[in-house]
């Protein structure tokens, strides 16, 4: 086999765009977080590029995508410590590009989805508790679900499809937002909620995102070609209805539309575009972001109501945009984009796919902080929370704080 030098020059530049996001994250959860631990919840992206990456070499990758083992997981053996990833490229993933490229483009997606998390239980997880989180989580959540979707699991055998992670990502990591809050519980805060500390960070942040997510969405094609092209107009047709439409919900339900409205509304149709983007027209795109810009809004107003303290709103936006962005393929799919069609199967694929995936990331996320909080302790304290992390836990500040 041989390597497209087209193929493989498209690749390393949106896995370059994939690995920005997780800084771009940090910037845009450093923003929204209150000013005592913006460092703190700024740390728990960075360090994920660290760890995530040794565990994808020591096992993770082969996991994920090494020979299917009953359909629930991948051969650990096939590719640890780098073994069988060379520049040869792979006959069943990715044939055009060296199969090294397919091993980081497939990691960076693995790297930035626990930080997703993260924006969720801000505040309320030391250190300790988050690397645990995150190595547990990785193995026994995102890996699994990445084989039975992309790697020849059991989903994608049932014909389940997801382009570019709205289910692998951002509904394991929205669903897991979930469960976290309800076992950790609220801060206790003095005033109301928790003011951004600097919104030209989160709007930042943003930017870097929506660059990134060029490379996300459209690098599921894994080559380049019109598919690419397809997915790259879908993210910014996305993005757009996603954002005038939250937009115009605000509006209209709360009377105002603010700085984080823009920001948060963007992000909304991006992570609901993702899923489909590679198996709808731009013209639907306009729907699925439509769709995104009042769906997460409910959500986000939903969870608000209920009490639930998802500091940055992780499950209304990410786990409901992931969710309803892979419900939205079997409406509103068109065959002869990438060879999937609406139908009324193919929509129960979907609806069923995604919920056992929701179930399974709740259930498991569950399981591995109860787990975790009878081995150690997981939770700053009261007082070091008012205090703020970044001074207790790091002894840094963001800011010169009097």
């Amino acid at each position: 086999m041989h390597f497209s030098s087209g193929d493989t020059t498209f690749i390393m530049l949106c896995t370059a765009m994939v690995c920005l996001m997780t800084p771009g994250l940090a910037f845009f959860y450093g923003g929204l977080a209150r000013r005592r631990s913006v460092l703190y919840i700024m740390m728990q992206s960075f360090i994920s590029m660290g760890i995530v990456t040794l565990l994808w070499i020591y096992g993770g990758f082969g996991l994920a995508f090494g020979k299917d083992q009953g359909g629930v997981i991948g051969r650990f053996t096939d590719y640890f410590a780098l073994h069988n990833v060379g520049l040869v490229p792979s006959s069943v993933h990715a044939a055009s590009i060296p199969f090294v490229l397919f091993f980081l483009f497939q990691l960076m997606f693995c790297v930035i989805t626990v930080p997703l998390i993260s924006g969720a239980f801000a505040e309320r997880l030391n250190m300790k508790g988050y690397v645990w989180l995150l190595i547990v989580w990785t193995l026994l959540v995102y890996i699994p679900v990445s084989h039975w979707v992309w790697g020849g699991g059991f989903l994608q055998k049932l014909g389940f499809v997801d382009f570019a992670g709205g289910t692998v990502i951002h509904t394991t990591a929205g669903f897991a937002a979930l469960a976290s809050i309800i076992f950790l519980g609220k801060r206790k805060l003095k005033g109301k909620g928790m003011k951004p500390s600097n919104l030209m960070a989160a709007a930042i942040g943003t930017g870097l995102l929506w660059f990134g997510w060029f490379g996300f969405n459209s690098g599921g094609a894994l080559r380049a070609g019109a598919l690419a092209a397809n997915a790259f107009t879908n993210t910014i047709v996305g993005l757009a209805s996603g954002m005038v439409v939250w937009m115009i919900y605000a509006k209209l339900v709360r009377g105002k539309v603010d700085f984080v409205d823009v920001l948060t509304g963007s992000v909304a149709g991006l992570a609901t575009i993702t899923p489909c983007a590679g198996y709808i027209n731009p013209s639907s795109a306009v729907i699925v972001g439509a769709v995104a810009g009042i769906i997460c809004n409910l959500a986000v107003s939903l969870q608000e109501h209920i009490g639930w303290d998802d500091a940055l709103g992780v499950w209304g936006v990410h786990g409901i945009g992931g969710f309803t962005g892979s419900i939205l393929i079997g409406l509103l799919a068109d065959k002869t984009v990438n060879g999937v069609g609406a139908s009324v199967h193919q929509f129960f694929v979907q609806f069923g796919g995604v919920v056992l995936v929701a179930v399974y990331s709740f259930v498991i996320t569950l399981l591995i902080l109860k787990v975790l909080s009878m081995i150690t302790n997981i939770r700053p304290s009261d007082k070091v929370i008012e205090e703020g992390l970044d001074k207790t836990l790091l002894n840094e500040t963001t800011y010169d704080i009097k």
